[in-house]
């Protein structure tokens, strides 16, 4: 499979910031209307029809450090495929939580020699030599999700996520307004940067104590056992921050089995958590809008090797979070959580 020739990011990045801008705002917008299937494509000369790409087809590899089962991933996987369906892109996902894992994950897409490659930096020093080595083969690589403040450190060519430092902060602010004292975070995967980044931003801005819970977050019954145990323990518990959707739902259920009256809230969505923040068990999560990050990473690939466009001009990120889902606004969300894009 031949490779578009293009210059490798460090060069490109001196495109004017003002086009990069102007270039990032016009994607950022058109992903905003892939809830309802995706934008249209822009029309170039001959080689783009309304509604779905006609351009050579291509291959992109979207390699993350998802643990098996956790819904979150699922709308991030909805996003790439949407975007994959408009572009005349072959989607090749793949997944997996351990680091060194994740990297031979990246080098069998070397291997195969995609058009692109979409990666998460949850551990970014285990995946800086082969983003090298994709890199020096010529594969232009995105980052999404996690790695906001390694991504320009290991040359691609854009991210997409949140900052997750500011999203716990934001977090920690709201959690000032409810009266809470003592706040437990709750850590599905010790080591993981997102993870760690936003407990960190909690206890920034939290007037109260932070005490971090570390959990396996592969085994969801001992995900409960250990919160009960510990909201059984210390009984000035009074906030749980979870990071997950999975997790606060069951962080939910720990409350009840300890008797406590702790509160739940949470980063991030999944239609049963929506349901839970109408009903009133979670108090609100974090929305980061994982489909968007999935749609732009993909579509910037694209766009990348049809027209040599890139989002951020290689210098910013483009932000999807953090935004605040609570009772006052989440009948609007529900409609597109029910259908798994939110």
């Amino acid at each position: 499979m031949s490779h578009t020739s293009l210059p490798r990011s460090p060069r490109f990045r001196r495109i004017a910031p003002a086009v990069a801008v102007a270039a990032a705002a016009a994607l950022t917008l058109a992903g905003c209307s892939s809830s309802s299937g995706g934008k249209k494509a822009a029309k170039s000369g001959a080689a783009v029809s309304a509604g779905k790409a006609d351009t050579p087809r291509m291959t992109i590899a979207m390699v993350t450090h998802a643990p098996s089962g956790d819904t979150f991933w699922d709308t991030i996987r909805k996003g790439a495929e949407a975007a994959a369906a408009k572009d005349n892109v072959k989607l090749i996902y793949s997944n997996d939580e351990t680091a060194a894992d994740q990297a031979n994950l990246v080098q069998n897409a070397i291997d195969q020699k995609v058009d692109g490659i979409a990666v998460t930096l949850a551990k970014p020093d285990a995946m800086k030599a082969v983003v090298a080595k994709a890199e020096a083969a010529g594969i232009p690589v995105v980052g999404f999700n996690a790695g906001l403040s390694e991504w320009k450190k290991q040359g691609l060519l854009s991210f997409f996520g949140q900052d997750e430092s500011v999203s716990g902060q934001a977090l920690g602010t709201k959690l000032n307004d409810t009266g809470a004292k003592h706040a437990l975070c709750v850590v599905q995967a010790q080591g993981d940067i997102n993870l760690e980044q936003r407990c960190a931003g909690v206890k920034k801005t939290f007037s109260g104590k932070t005490d971090n819970l570390y959990v396996n977050g592969t085994d969801m019954p001992s995900v409960k056992s250990t919160i009960t145990a510990k909201l059984a323990q210390d009984k000035s518990i009074d906030e749980i921050v979870t990071l997950g959707a999975p997790f606060a739902l069951t962080a939910a259920q720990a409350t009840s089995e300890a008797g406590s009256k702790a509160k739940v809230a949470t980063f991030d969505l999944n239609k049963d958590l929506i349901t839970a923040i109408e009903k009133g068990s979670i108090q609100f999560a974090v929305d980061q809008q994982p489909y968007l990050q999935g749609y732009l990473a993909v579509d910037t690939l694209w766009l990348y090797k049809t027209n040599g466009n890139y989002s951020g001009g290689g210098e910013q990120p483009i932000l999807t979070g953090p935004a605040f889902v609570d009772k006052s606004n989440v009948g609007t969300v529900a409609q597109f959580a029910a259908k798994g894009t939110r």
